[in-house]
């Protein structure tokens, strides 16, 4: 009898069929962000998105962001937990759209992985769908790439990137500061995205795993280290709709922290100094520090340190300002003033990622207790 003929593919590691059947786990998800400006189903080579959605505006500007979710997806891979990673995704990828006041509109993601493994595709594609819904974004597309001999069996990451859209006259920048704006903060969930290196070498060093017992969390290791990104994209959005012009600037407190962050979105002979008694970091950046032997000052150019968000208000809004975002469930406060005159002596950061805006420190210690 002639042998049963043999897939040359699934020879080398690829795996069609179990491919196939992660998109059908995904699809329900998937579906559920797609509004009526979605044409076309879950599959197609490309996703379609009705512009004439943008005819009602008078002059749209198209504004686009892409980026991964980093190292954190080695916890996650450690502790076989899948369903929040998605979350982190859409955070660091729609929440940079709003920085210069952009409504997204739909994004896309890319998932290479060394083995596809239908439900762990699912459960990260879902993870991404119920943030999307959470955003007003609308997943429109993706991609699920197996990559055997590069990734390992049970590795993976993940990267995505969307488009919003801005009125011309309505984009927020370092151009719209004034001096004397407030600078509020807005509180993060944690890690967020960002410094997860840094983290890794510290529970590695420490002879902690990720399944061992936090008790300063009430949770494993892995589970306090996944907490998801907080996602800012709508509140911030009614804020600005709501403050009528009073918002002038936006940062997302990622790669390169506080300071750096601010920075960008300031304007050349500008400066502020952020109080860092305004606030006390939470926990997770306190216990990981003290594990380390380090301070929380060491961390400030790599973790958000409990600030999330910086929004630069005019100075009379910034008492509406706070009551609208505490309304939305976002505990925010001032941590610093822009000042446009001279600037006082010392050291400050300038010049973030290519960036050549206002100047930035931080100055005083951390409060003890909660805020």
């Amino acid at each position: 009898m002639a042998a049963s003929p043999t897939n040359p593919y699934s020879e080398a590691g690829v795996d069609t069929a179990a491919g196939d059947l992660a998109v059908e786990l995904m699809k329900s998800s998937v579906r559920a962000t797609h509004g009526p400006e979605v044409l076309g189903g879950v599959g197609g080579f490309a996703g379609l998105f009705d512009a004439s959605a943008l005819r009602d505006f008078r002059r749209p500007l198209l504004a686009t962001s892409t980026d991964g979710v980093g190292t954190k997806v080695a916890i996650a891979q450690a502790i076989d937990k899948h369903d929040t990673i998605g979350q982190d995704l859409v955070g660091m990828v729609v929440d940079d759209i709003v920085v210069v006041g952009a409504k997204p509109l739909f994004m896309t993601d890319y998932i290479a992985c060394g083995k596809v493994f239908p439900q762990r595709i699912a459960d990260i594609v879902r993870g991404i769908a119920e943030a999307c819904t959470a955003t007003g974004t609308a997943l429109i597309g993706g991609e699920t790439a197996e990559h055997p001999g590069l990734l390992g069996p049970r590795d993976y990451d993940v990267a995505g990137a969307a488009t919003g859209v801005v009125e011309a006259d309505g984009i927020l920048g370092a151009d719209r500061v004034q001096d004397g704006d407030v600078v509020i903060a807005v509180e993060s969930s944690g890690l967020h995205s960002n410094g997860y290196s840094l983290v890794r070498h510290i529970v590695t060093n420490a002879g902690i795993g990720y399944g061992d017992n936090a008790a300063d969390f009430g949770k494993t290791w892995g589970e306090a280290l996944l907490e998801p990104t907080r996602l800012y994209t709508l509140p911030l959005l009614r804020l600005i709709e709501q403050l009528g012009g009073g918002v002038h600037s936006l940062s997302h407190v990622t790669g390169g922290g506080i300071a750096a962050n601010l920075a960008r979105v300031l304007p050349q002979g500008s400066w502020a100094e952020v109080d860092r008694s305004t606030w006390s970091p939470s926990p997770v950046f306190r216990v990981l520090s003290d594990i380390a032997g380090s301070t929380l000052e060491s961390a400030e150019g790599t973790w958000n340190l409990g600030i999330g968000f910086l929004a630069i208000i005019a100075a009379d809004k910034k008492d509406a300002a706070i009551a609208a975002l505490a309304a939305e469930g976002m505990p925010a406060w001032q941590v610093g003033t822009v000042g446009l005159g001279a600037r006082p002596s010392g050291e400050f950061e300038q010049g973030a990622k290519g960036v050549d805006g206002g100047a930035v420190r931080l100055v005083g210690a951390y409060a003890d207790g909660a805020k």
